[in-house]
C-alpha cells in the first residue's frame, strides 16, 4: 500500500500564492506519475498537473504559466506552487500516485484550497 499526505492548503486572496506538498510514504517502489487533481464546486474531479519520476511535466490549460510541479525523488515528494491564484481555484485538492507497472491509483485525503476575490 501507499500512503499520500497533503499538506499546504489554506485561505488567500486572489493574486496570491500557495504551496502544496505531498509526502508519499508505504510500498513506493513501484510508484511513477504522481500529479494533482482537484474538485471544485459544481464540478468534476479534474486534472491539474502531473510530472513523471524522469521529471515530464503536464498541465491543465487553465493553469498553465500559474502553476509548477516538482518533485523530489529522494524525498518521495511532489509539491504544487501555485501562483497569481483566481477564485475559480477554490476548491480541494488531491495528489495522486500510479503505479508504473500495475497502474494502481493512489490517493490522499485532499486538502482545501480557498482563494477569495
Amino acid at each position: 500500500q501507499v500512503q499520500l499526505v497533503e499538506s499546504g492548503g489554506g485561505l488567500v486572496q486572489a493574486g496570491g500564492s500557495l504551496r502544496l506538498s505531498c509526502v508519499a510514504s508505504g510500498n513506493i517502489v513501484g510508484i511513477g506519475i504522481m500529479g494533482w487533481y482537484r474538485h471544485t464546486p459544481g464540478k468534476r474531479r479534474e486534472l491539474v498537473a502531473t510530472i513523471t519520476k524522469d521529471f515530464t511535466i503536464d498541465y491543465t490549460d487553465s493553469v498553465k504559466s500559474r502553476f509548477t510541479i516538482s518533485r523530489d525523488n529522494a524525498k518521495n515528494t511532489v509539491y504544487l506552487l501555485m501562483n497569481s491564484l483566481k477564485p475559480d481555484d477554490t476548491g480541494v485538492y488531491y495528489c495522486n500516485a500510479q503505479h508504473r507497472t500495475f497502474g494502481w491509483n493512489y490517493w490522499g485525503q485532499g486538502t482545501q484550497v480557498t482563494i477569495s476575490s
